[in-house]
């Protein structure tokens, strides 16, 4: 019997296996792809973010359906693959997602983006529907706090984890990120 896919969507900095160190006993369980986004390589120097093909490698990675698992910045094109193609994403785990079109009007949104402004770039976001979505945060930053409390009034899960901007790197988040999965959510049409 095929294990179900468990896609893994780095945030900015480390990318593939090494951005995700303490999920790697996942693989035990599930058959887990730790992608990397576009633009990063070992060697050469980053690339401009490329939205579409972001989203364009995330989608074919949940080629037969599967859960995202997205940190940070990574969360904006984990989400639009989820929007875009709903029947093949049985979860959603966001770990301190960098989702700020959602929260823009919202205070600490609005004052993290007014400092920050240069550096965004406006991807309309909105929430996936019907999708199981389990927020972690690290209880460092009120703006990922924002938007976790924006999320949950959709019906997602929160669990502040600590563990600062790497709430997946806990003890705690390791379990938490674990523990979703594991309750098999739904079975997403292929």
């Amino acid at each position: 019997m095929p294990r179900e896919r468990v896609v893994f969507v780095h945030g900015a900095g480390s990318f593939g296996a090494a951005a995700w160190p303490r999920q790697h006993g996942l693989a035990l369980d599930y058959d887990c792809l730790f992608l990397k986004r576009h633009g990063y390589d070992a060697v050469a120097e980053p690339l401009p973010p490329d939205l579409e093909a972001d989203i364009a490698i995330i989608c074919d990675a949940l080629d037969g359906g599967g859960h995202l698992v997205a940190h940070s910045a990574g969360a904006v094109p984990a989400m639009l693959a989820a929007l875009r193609n709903p029947a093949k994403v049985h979860s959603l785990v966001l770990c301190e997602p960098a989702v700020f079109s959602l929260t823009r009007d919202l205070p600490a949104t609005a004052a993290h983006r007014n400092l920050q402004q240069p550096l965004f770039d406006d991807a309309p976001l909105d929430i996936v529907p019907g999708v199981p979505t389990l927020v972690l945060t690290g209880g460092w930053e009120p703006v990922y706090e924002e938007v976790a409390d924006f999320l949950v009034s959709t019906g997602a899960e929160h669990r502040q984890v600590g563990g600062n901007h790497r709430p997946q790197d806990t003890d705690a988040g390791r379990q938490a990120i674990r523990e979703f999965l594991a309750r098999g959510h739904r079975t997403g049409d292929s």
